[in-house]
C-alpha cells in the first residue's frame, strides 16, 4: 500500500499485526465475522445513506447529533474485516463508498454534517474524527494509488481547516475543549488519534503541533485527564467527566503520540490509564459501566442489584478491546491479550444479534447493552439516531461492532521481530514470513469450549525462530509439550519457544478448564448485604450464566459446592435453544443449569432474565 500510518510502530512496538489474509479460521469468531460481513458491511445502500448525511445540507434544522460518526466507525471495522477475509466484493464496496464520501467535501475542504454556521458544536468534531479515521484505515488496504493520493489530499484539507480555527491559547482560535457542549469537550479532544496518524502519513510538522495543542488542552475544560493518568492515583470514575468510550479514545491518541515522539511520559500515561481502568471498572465480561456508558467503579458495582438499568455499552467493549490491542502491540504484555479475550468471548460475542430480533422496527446486527444481574438483552438501541427522518434509525454500537469482530481475527496471531505470536487459540491456519523463511501454523482445537489445542508447524527455515504462546492468567495449571517433551510455562505470560523448528513439529497445549468460582466478597469485601451475596462462574475465558429459558428461577439463592475455589460441574444438553456450552452445577440443594454467557438471553424476552452473578445464601 502506498500509505501507512504504521511505519513508526516498527521502532516502538514489540508485536505487529499480520499481513492481510495471513489467517484462515473457523469457529465462533469466524462465524460471527461472516455474519456481520454479509448482513451489514456488504450493503451498498447502507453506505450510501451514511455518506448522504454529509450532503443533505439542511441537517442543522432538525438534528445536531452524531450521525456523522457512522460512516467512519463502520469503515474502520470493515477494513479490519477485509484484512482478514480478503473478500473482493467487500473491497469494491469500500472503494466505492470512499469515492462517494470524497465527493461531499465542501468549498472549505470540510467533510462535515454540520453547516459552517453551526460547526464546532455538539458532535461536529467527533464526526470529523471518524471521517478521518475511516479514510486512514482504508488507506491500509487501498490498492489504487491515485485514490490513495486523493484521500490523503482531502484529509489534509480537512485538517488544515481545523488548524486555522482551533488552537490551545492561540489568539483568535477556539480551544478544542470548547468545540462541544457535550462532556466538557472530551468527545472533540479524541480527534487527537487521527491527527497524529495524519502526521505519520505526511510528516507535516503542523499536524504534530496541532496534536500537542490538543494534549495540552487536557481533554476536559475543567480537568487534565492526561496529567491525572501520568500521576496514576485518581481512578477515571473519579474524574469530573466519566464518559468511558470517549475517554479511552483519547488515550488511543496518546499512544500514537508516544510512537511519534518517543517521550516515555506518554507511554506511562496510557499504561497507567489501562491499569486504573482494569482495577476499578472492567467487569467479568470484559466491559465497563453499570451506569449505561460511564466509568462508575463498575468492578464493585457489577453485582449490586440497585443498578438495574442499561449497562455495559458495546461501544465501550469494542473501544476497550482496541485500546488493549494498541498496548499489546506496544508492550508485548500478555495481560492485554487476556483482557481482549475476556471481552471477545463474553461482552462482544454476547452482543451479536444472532437471532435477528427486531428492535425499534429494525434488525440490528449488534445489541447495545450487556446485562449481568437478573436482566435481559435487547433493551435499547444505544446512540440511536435518525438517518432518514422518522423512517430509518441507526446506532453507535451497531456501527462499531464490526471493529470488534474483525480485530479478534486480526490479532489471533501476530508478528514478533523474531517469530510468531499465538494469542487466541482459533482453529485454522496462520501463515507468516520470519526473515526470509515461510512459517505456517495449523491449529486443531475446539477452544474455548474445550481446553486442548494442537499446533502443527510447517516451515522452510533452517534457522531458529520463536513461537510465543500466550498462557492465559485464568489457566492456573497449563501443560505444554513440544514433540511430546514438556515445557515449563507461567500463567499470565507468553511462553517463548525458541528452536530450529522443522515441518511436522507439534505443540500440544492443555489448559486448566476447571470452573472457577468468583466471589463478590473477594472483589469488594466491604460491599453491602444486597451485593456481597453473589458469585460468578468462569470456565476458561468464558463466563457462565443462568437463563430463565432453562425453566429455572435465576434469581433464587443457592449455595454452590466449593472445592478449593472450583465448582463441581458436569456437561448437560437440556436447553431447547442453541448454546455453545451447558453444564449442571452442584449446589447444597441439588443442581442448577448454566450456559455460556454469549448464548444466554438471546431470545431477548423481557420476561426471561439471565444472570452472571448468581445469588448465594
Amino acid at each position: 500500500m502506498k500509505y501507512t500510518a504504521y511505519e513508526n510502530r516498527k521502532k516502538t512496538d514489540v508485536f505487529a499485526c499480520p499481513e492481510m489474509g495471513a489467517g484462515t479460521y473457523a469457529g465462533q469468531v469466524a462465524d460471527s465475522i461472516a455474519y456481520i460481513e454479509q448482513a451489514q458491511l456488504l450493503d451498498p445502500a447502507l453506505w450510501s445513506l451514511f455518506v448522504e448525511q454529509f450532503r443533505i445540507g439542511d441537517v442543522d434544522d432538525w438534528n445536531l447529533g452524531w450521525r456523522c460518526e457512522f460512516w467512519g466507525k463502520m469503515m474502520r471495522g470493515a477494513c479490519f474485516t477485509y484484512a482478514y477475509t480478503q473478500n473482493e466484493t467487500l473491497y469494491r464496496v469500500l472503494e466505492d463508498t470512499v469515492r462517494d464520501i470524497l465527493s461531499t467535501e465542501d468549498k472549505y475542504g470540510r467533510i462535515a454534517s454540520y453547516s459552517v454556521t453551526k460547526e464546532f458544536h455538539g458532535w461536529d468534531i467527533w464526526g470529523r474524527k471518524y471521517v478521518l479515521l475511516g479514510m486512514q484505515y482504508f488507506l491500509e488496504i487501498c490498492r489504487d494509488n491515485n485514490l490513495a493520493d486523493a484521500v490523503v489530499a482531502s484529509m489534509c484539507r480537512q485538517v488544515d481547516y481545523l488548524c486555522a480555527k482551533i488552537g490551545n491559547g492561540e489568539v483568535g482560535k477556539l480551544p478544542i475543549t470548547n468545540t462541544s457542549e457535550w462532556w466538557e469537550g472530551l468527545n472533540a479532544s479524541s480527534i487527537l488519534e487521527p491527527i497524529v496518524r495524519l502526521y505519520n502519513l505526511t510528516n507535516n510538522q503542523k499536524y504534530l503541533d496541532f496534536a500537542k495543542g490538543i494534549i495540552d488542552a487536557g481533554g476536559l475544560r475543567s480537568f487534565n485527564i492526561f496529567e491525572a493518568a501520568l500521576e496514576g492515583k485518581k481512578y477515571p470514575y473519579e474524574y469530573p467527566v466519566t464518559k468511558a468510550y470517549e475517554m479511552i479514545s483519547n488515550f488511543e491518541g496518546i499512544i500514537e503520540y508516544y510512537r511519534v515522539t518517543g517521550d516515555e511520559k506518554y507511554k506511562t500515561m496510557a499504561v497507567n490509564f489501562a491499569r486504573l481502568v482494569i482495577d476499578s471498572d472492567i467487569t467479568v465480561i470484559g466491559s465497563a459501566g453499570t451506569t449505561h456508558e460511564l466509568f462508575d467503579h463498575s468492578k464493585v458495582r457489577q453485582f449490586n442489584p440497585a443498578f438495574d438499568g442499561i449497562m455495559q455499552e458495546t461501544c465501550v467493549t469494542v473501544t476497550w478491546m482496541k485500546f488493549c490491542w494498541q498496548l499489546l502491540c506496544l508492550t508485548g504484555d500478555a495481560m492485554y491479550a487476556d483482557q481482549m479475550e475476556r471481552s471477545i468471548y463474553n461482552g462482544l460475542m454476547g452482543a451479536i444479534n444472532v437471532n435477528k430480533h427486531i428492535c425499534k422496527n429494525q434488525v440490528f446486527t449488534f445489541d447495545s447493552y450487556s446485562p449481568l444481574l437478573n436482566n435481559v438483552r435487547g433493551r435499547q438501541v444505544g446512540g440511536r439516531m435518525d438517518i432518514i427522518r422518522d423512517r430509518f434509525w441507526w446506532g453507535c454500537c451497531v456501527a462499531i461492532g464490526a471493529a470488534g469482530t474483525g480485530l479478534s481475527a486480526m490479532t489471533a496471531n501476530m508478528q514478533a521481530k523474531d517469530g510468531v505470536v499465538v494469542n487466541f487459540y482459533m482453529p485454522g491456519d496462520y501463515r507468516q514470513a520470519v526473515g526470509a523463511s515461510a512459517v505456517s501454523l495449523h491449529m486443531d482445537t475446539a477452544y474455548p469450549v474445550e481446553g486442548t489445542a494442537k499446533i502443527t508447524v510447517s516451515t522452510d527455515s533452517r534457522d531458529a525462530f520463536a513461537i510465543y504462546l500466550r498462557i492465559p492468567a485464568w489457566s492456573r495449571e497449563t501443560a505444554v509439550t513440544v514433540n511430546g517433551e514438556a515445557v515449563s510455562v507461567t500463567a499470565g505470560t507468553y511462553a517463548k519457544l525458541e528452536r530450529s523448528w522443522k515441518t511436522g513439529d507439534v505443540i500440544d497445549i492443555c489448559f486448566d478448564m476447571r470452573t472457577q468460582i468468583i466471589y463478590a466478597a473477594d472483589i469488594d469485601p466491604r460491599a453491602d448485604a444486597a451485593s456481597i451475596c453473589h458469585c460468578a462462574l468462569q470456565r476458561g475465558p468464558v463466563m457462565l450464566a443462568r437463563d430463565s429459558q432453562l425453566g429455572e428461577t435465576v434469581s433464587e439463592a443457592v449455595t454452590i459446592v466449593d472445592n478449593g475455589g472450583y465448582a463441581s460441574v458436569t456437561s448437560s444438553s437440556t436447553a431447547n435453544f442453541p448454546v455453545k456450552q451447558e453444564y449442571k452445577v452442584k449446589t447444597t440443594d441439588g443442581e442448577i443449569t448454566v450456559v455460556d454467557y454469549p448464548s444466554a438471553g438471546q431470545n431477548w424476552n423481557p420476561d426471561m432474565p439471565i444472570t452472571v452473578w448468581i445469588t448465594t445464601k
